[in-house]
């Protein structure tokens, strides 16, 4: 129960910090682990990034406060770390639907988010697909983008794909494509991998659609990602013939923090990796590669 303990610990700074300036590495001193680790980690938990979840907090502080009356707009807004009312306003807009002001009138319906805390819920005996893999250094070649904003993965393997890009990379990298009479996916690349890297404290990301480097080196209009000798666990999702590979993708991702909160192994810097396999007759499975080390 330790892990849960600093983990709650850590919580408990973030909620009686709202209203001032919040550590992140206070934050991840609390919970025994590094500040990269321990925003993976809050993110793979709480399917919200770190910053995501303290910004719905004081916006659902505020709410409170501005409902209650007595308080004004500015006031709420340096309160809760915006620079300026118009700029805690469009915030408030954006989660809650309405502006700071029409929050105060009766009737008016707003979103609160609670405070979260973890704990162990029994759900049955479900099994995590797992190994531990060592890995000397290697390098990937593909197409890049900043995940930002209203920049997503999905959307930025759909506009490769509408563009052609992505069938040109297949070529131009030597992947190994299904045969044109293969049913459902011809032509389509039997595996593709992609990186998530260079994470940043706003939650930017780089994200690298692509495969190994091919052994003539990496052809003119191709970023290359050079990953160091890393130990790795994989997370695999079952082999099930005609599921989404969004699912089948996301079936490997539920497994992480589960793992991680069992294990003697904790995040270790490096890339993360998800490694998409298409066997053809629209069977496709994923695996999820974390970076990790001994605790």
């Amino acid at each position: 129960m330790d892990w849960l303990d600093r983990m709650n610990g850590a919580m408990d700074y973030i909620e009686a910090n709202l209203a001032d300036e919040i550590s992140y590495d206070a934050a991840a001193r609390i919970a025994c682990c590094s500040t990269y680790h321990f925003q993976r980690m809050f993110s793979f938990i709480a399917g919200v990034p770190l910053s995501e979840y303290i910004r719905r907090r004081r916006l659902t502080l505020a709410a409170f406060e501005l409902q209650a009356g007595g308080v004004k707009v500015i006031d709420a807004a340096l309160k809760y770390g915006y620079e300026s009312p118009v700029a805690f306003s469009r915030a408030f807009k954006k989660l809650h639907g309405v502006t700071p002001i029409s929050a105060c009138a009766a009737g008016v319906q707003l979103k609160a988010y609670p405070k979260m805390t973890f704990s162990i819920s029994i759900k049955g005996d479900v099994e995590m697909n797992y190994r531990i893999e060592q890995c000397e250094a290697f390098e990937l070649c593909g197409l890049s983008t900043i995940i930002k904003g209203n920049i997503t993965p999905p959307k930025f393997i759909s506009q490769t794909h509408k563009s052609g890009k992505l069938r040109k990379m297949y070529d131009d990298l030597g992947i190994e494509c299904l045969p044109e009479d293969a049913p459902h996916t011809p032509n389509e690349p039997k595996s593709l991998i992609f990186a998530l890297y260079n994470f940043q404290d706003d939650c930017t990301y780089s994200y690298l659609i692509g495969h190994n480097m091919p052994k003539c080196g990496a052809p003119a209009g191709y970023e290359t990602l050079s990953v160091p000798a890393l130990t790795w666990v994989v997370f695999s999702s079952p082999k099930d013939p005609g599921a989404d590979p969004a699912i089948q993708c996301k079936r490997a991702w539920d497994q992480v923090s589960g793992w991680f909160s069992t294990s003697d192994y904790e995040h270790a810097y490096g890339p993360e990796l998800e490694k998409g396999f298409n066997l053809g007759n629209s069977e496709f499975y994923y695996e999820v590669w974390i970076p990790v080390k001994k605790k």
